[in-house]
């Protein structure tokens, strides 16, 4: 399915749905192949030893599937996440940006299931893999 935004566009939208995050994330890619998002990582987001705490983690993963399933199906603010699995593999690199990359691999009339892995910035190695499903709301009929 087509991308209905540009980035611009989305973060946008995000800023108008998401205040509490604005700022927080930016979007590199956005295209029918790949969803590149990054928290920009800050001391509000670390743990006791300097890492990228764990609830930031799943917080730039569920964002990520969140934006790769709204840029097909549009503004539908009310799509919620349903399901995530999470597996924090290894420690993020301190000091800088957290990076998802996030493939759509299902989209239906109501669910859409992304799979997202989570880099360091500058790193190959993956911190962290989930995998999210979110229900999509039904279109009201008019």
């Amino acid at each position: 399915m087509a991308i209905t935004f540009t980035i611009a566009e989305m973060e946008d939208y995000l800023a108008d749905v998401f205040p509490q995050v604005d700022g927080m994330f930016g979007i590199d890619r956005m295209d029918e192949d790949l969803l590149v998002m990054r928290l920009r990582v800050s001391d509000a987001h670390l743990r006791p030893g300097g890492t990228v705490s764990g609830p930031s983690m799943f917080a730039l993963a569920d964002v990520a599937a969140y934006v790769a399933t709204l840029a097909r199906i549009g503004r539908q603010a009310l799509t919620v996440t349903t399901h995530c699995s999470i597996d924090f593999m290894r420690k993020p690199e301190a000091g800088v940006d957290l990076l998802a990359e996030a493939r759509l691999l299902k989209l239906g009339r109501s669910l859409s299931v992304t799979d997202v892995l989570l880099y360091s910035e500058g790193s190959d190695k993956v911190v962290a893999h989930a995998s999210l499903t979110y229900s999509i709301p039904p279109v009201a009929m008019g």
